[in-house]
């Protein structure tokens, strides 16, 4: 991973200019600070996970060593069913439809970032802390390539990828946003148009061919690939390993280097994204075919990541967090059910892009030790969009008002202090962004809108068979009592007209406000 001076020395003028870090202030911060890392994982189901699903037919050893020696909350969901607008709440702790845009998926070069200039970020606080910042991975949240003649190129497919002039500078990447290094690729590393490594801000080793699809493997998990244009450095089946080597660099390096200074990893993987691409040496080491496979290498990673972390003598003081960006794909849960009895949703309905909980409630685990109890278990609703106000906690930090607006301190649960729920209610996003949300309160979860707010069931051959009767014909939404009815198979819209009445209008209440984390009378608001 690698950085210019020159633009170091311009990083450091532009955060000065926009000034995003001045209004965070530490409040009684901690005299130890622990490191930080968070793995996030791509379209890993809950049921996908040992720990989470005894009937599991991928063993996930490592990640069930995370829940033996930490946390385990079942009641964790992705900010939205699919990738983009969830790695941007994580990122700022702010929900994806109050920005525009904020249902983009892109693809290829696509963007600009959804992240506003000067929007304070995870990493940016925890770097105006005394942390050293790295990202590797999946960065996904768009970014501005420009063509020969300076102009920024904002579309996709491979055409926008031949306009690209490599030896500009990216914009909008996470060296923009409050990281120190980054390693990775701009969307989906082996789905994309653009297949190359992003290092600091820009491509060392640009596309030279279009992909040869001939030469991948052939499998139903397999078909995922766009007809884009490739790097000669960049390995399709072996791209999860790339990025843990990265990663260990970067511990490795900062133990050498700044071992006084605390840091923060944010490591994104490739798995289990589609394709499914495991590496030469977890091809056929499950019984559950090359999904299986592939859950099987991301457990490995999360392995070797530890092994890391404890061969470093980093562990004890490091906080490690878990979790995925939404459920499990269609096509791993149509096929790995069909074929394997596996079924990385369960127990939930739904999958990924859907509204119900299958689409979004994730695994979500915390090992921090000496702090969090080991093998407990949290029922908590938590939401990614903590992340942020749960790290401020810890380190001290205070939020400004115009930051995290929808990120809740979970750090009372952590530390087994919890008396109750923490957050009054959690906002959901489905494929179709502000028009496809959801509110949870208690057990009551209401859907303002029909249908699962992504897959269209109905069309689809391979979904068709997992329709549910409609119980309430004609209703403009959709109640769950998840208490009674988890597996939300009787809509009682209008059984219960008070509570879709209530929950509509804070539904309502908060997309008006722009946010849902109450604003704290002491906490400065930037201008």
């Amino acid at each position: 991973m690698t950085k210019t001076t020159d633009y170091a020395l311009f990083a450091v003028a532009i955060t000065l200019l926009l000034g995003p870090l001045a209004a965070i202030h530490a409040v009684g911060a901690p005299s130890s600070k622990p490191n930080i890392i968070v793995i996030l994982a791509d379209d890993l189901g809950y049921g996908d996970v040992s720990c989470y699903n005894p009937q599991s037919k991928v063993p996930t050893p490592h990640i069930d060593r995370l829940a033996r020696e930490g946390m385990r909350f079942t009641d964790a969901h992705s900010p939205s069913t699919v990738c983009t607008p969830t790695r941007y709440s994580l990122i700022t702790g702010q929900m994806a439809f109050r920005v525009p845009r904020g249902e983009a998926v892109f693809t290829g070069v696509g963007g600009p970032s959804l992240i506003a200039p000067g929007r304070l970020t995870l990493p940016a606080m925890l770097r105006a802390n005394g942390y050293t910042t790295a990202c590797v991975g999946k960065w996904h949240i768009g970014l501005t390539f420009f063509d020969k003649d300076g102009q920024p190129i904002h579309s996709n497919g491979a055409a926008a990828v031949q306009r690209v002039d490599f030896s500009r500078r990216i914009e909008g990447g996470p060296l923009d946003h409050g990281f120190d290094r980054f390693f990775g690729t701009a969307c989906c590393p082996t789905t994309d148009w653009l297949y190359a490594f992003i290092e600091g801000d820009r491509i060392p080793v640009p596309p030279a061919a279009k992909i040869d699809k001939k030469l991948l493997p052939k499998h139903p998990y397999a078909n995922d690939c766009r007809d884009g244009f490739i790097a000669p450095n960049f390995p399709m089946e072996e791209i999860d390993l790339v990025f843990l080597n990265q990663s260990r660099e970067f511990l490795e390096s900062h133990v050498r280097s700044a071992s006084g200074k605390p840091f923060f990893l944010y490591h994104a993987t490739q798995a289990v994204h589609l394709p499914s691409f495991p590496a030469n040496q977890f091809k056929g080491k499950t019984k559950a075919g090359p999904h299986g496979d592939f859950i099987h290498e991301l457990d490995y990673i999360v392995g070797e990541l530890l092994v890391t972390l404890d061969r470093l003598g980093l562990a004890d003081n490091t906080l490690v967090i878990f979790t995925s960006d939404n459920g499990p794909e269609t096509t791993s849960v149509i096929h790995m059910r069909a074929d394997y009895g596996h079924d990385g949703a369960r127990p939930w309905r739904g999958m990924k892009r859907d509204q119900w909980e299958g689409g979004h409630r994730v695994p979500f685990l915390v090992r921090w030790p000496g702090k969090v109890k080991p093998g407990t278990t949290s029922a908590q609703l938590i939401s990614l969009t903590d992340v942020m106000a749960t790290v401020a906690a810890i380190i001290g930090a205070e939020l400004p008002n115009d930051a995290a607006e929808d990120s809740f301190n979970m750090l009372p649960a952590l530390l087994g202090k919890d008396s109750g729920p923490i957050r009054p209610y959690l906002l959901q996003q489905a494929f179709g962004g502000s028009r496809t949300l959801s509110i949870r309160r208690g057990n009551w979860k209401y859907i303002d809108h029909t249908g699962s707010g992504g897959n269209r069931y109905e069309n689809d051959p391979g979904l068709k068979s997992f329709i549910l009767p409609d119980t309430a014909p004609g209703a403009p939404g959709q109640l769950y009592d998840l208490e009674a009815d988890p597996g939300e198979t009787r809509n009682l819209y209008f059984d219960h007209p008070q509570i879709v009445k209530e929950l509509k209008t804070l539904l309502e209440q908060s997309k008006q406000s722009g946010r849902s984390r109450p604003e704290s009378p002491s906490s400065s608001t930037r201008n």
